[in-house]
């Protein structure tokens, strides 16, 4: 059901970005040996959260807001 509410379909992208972040910072060689193919897409997600990350933590604080808020 996240894929029909944007709200938590973007709260579902910045936990797979923190997650995928953290699990690289803790177990390098689990995200890296999958570069390619659709596991890929968690190396990805662990490099946009690795050089992006003041932009991702602003996201995720925002989140956090609008989700108190509502």
């Amino acid at each position: 059901s996240a894929f029909f509410n944007f709200q938590s379909l973007l709260l579902v992208i910045l936990l797979l970005i923190c997650t995928c972040t953290y699990v690289r910072s803790v177990m390098p060689t689990l995200v890296d040996r999958n570069k390619q193919g659709f596991l890929g897409l968690f190396w990805k997600c662990a490099r946009i959260g690795e050089r992006l990350s003041p932009y991702v933590s602003l996201a995720c604080i925002a989140m956090a807001i609008t989700m108190l808020v509502r």
